[in-house]
């Protein structure tokens, strides 16, 4: 059976996550004190006991959703065969880890760097993002280019489901003539800024350099990456497409519907949370889908 393993990105979080494993068993014990060490600060400490405002910090969310995905694909052991693998936006550094092309330490550390120079981002700039609900990818797209200030699509999540990125004055004056358009919600995120934006652009600079510098090696399967939703296994190819996945959209959509094509039967989210169970069923209905839990 070929199996895609899929990773999930911010907002999967909650305060509890990763204590069953951490409890699990030694390996994954020393896995997150390793990376309490590499962080610099008890992360775990935040993740199981925090509060929701301290886990929703970009530098603390990012490297928690990792963490928790990729020590648990870790525990699967010899049961995690991945056919193909795909992480929407953050997960595509779990997803290269479990899949062998990142090692753990430098996953980490990259993912901690990608939080932190978003963050900054975010805060020379306030910026947003809002879910568009029930318009066609197009429509979004043409209203998105005839605002003056930027706004662009981002996560193209399923149909129906497509998520705007921008200034303030773009994501509003967006939602506002994408309504008018017939959107059933256009729905202002509660997050800090306008992720896989131009507006990501001094980010993606900070971050280019500790990529082009990080070993990367072939996976043990394809990876469908985020920014044209197609497979590659090389190296070189998945540094580029790593750093235009910060200014780039994230092509959920096309990332499940070609994993498909390409013969995928069962779809096993890796991670906190359900959400791309969810999104896997609206491209769909018929997709076998399931959490990894360690027996």
């Amino acid at each position: 059976m070929k199996t895609a393993y899929i990773f999930p990105g911010q907002g999967a979080q909650f305060v509890g996550m990763g204590q069953e494993l951490y409890n699990l068993n030694e390996a994954s014990k020393a896995l997150f004190e390793q990376a309490n060490e590499i962080l610099g600060f008890r992360i775990t400490d935040i993740m199981f006991a925090g509060t929701d405002e301290d886990l929703k910090q970009t530098k603390v969310t990012q490297p928690a959703i990792f963490l928790h995905s990729v020590i648990l694909a870790n525990a699967l052991g010899d049961s995690f065969q991945p056919a193909m693998v795909a992480g929407h936006s953050l997960g595509e550094f779990s997803a290269l880890v479990s899949a062998g092309a990142l090692s753990f330490e430098d996953g980490l550390k990259l993912v901690s760097q990608r939080a932190n120079a978003m963050q900054k981002a975010c805060e020379a700039q306030p910026s947003t993002m809002a879910a568009i609900l029930g318009l066609d990818d197009e429509t979004v797209e043409k209203i998105c280019v005839q605002v003056e200030d930027v706004v662009v699509a981002a996560n193209y999540n399923c149909p129906g489901q497509l998520v705007i990125s921008g200034s303030i004055a773009g994501v509003d004056k967006a939602c506002a003539l994408l309504t008018e358009a017939g959107a059933k919600r256009a729905l202002k995120l509660n997050v800090g800024g306008a992720f896989h934006s131009p507006l990501m652009e001094p980010a993606k600079l900070e971050l280019q350099a500790a990529i082009e510098a990080t070993e990367i090696k072939t996976p043990v399967c394809p990876i469908y990456q985020n920014v044209d939703a197609k497979p590659y296994t090389d190296p070189e190819t998945i540094k580029a497409n790593l750093i235009a996945q910060l200014t780039g959209a994230v092509r959920w959509t096309q990332t499940v519907q070609h994993m498909l094509a390409d013969g995928a039967e069962a779809f096993v989210e890796v991670g906190p949370g359900n959400v791309l169970q969810g999104l896997v069923k609206k491209v769909d209905r018929s997709a076998q889908t399931s959490a990894a839990t360690i027996a």
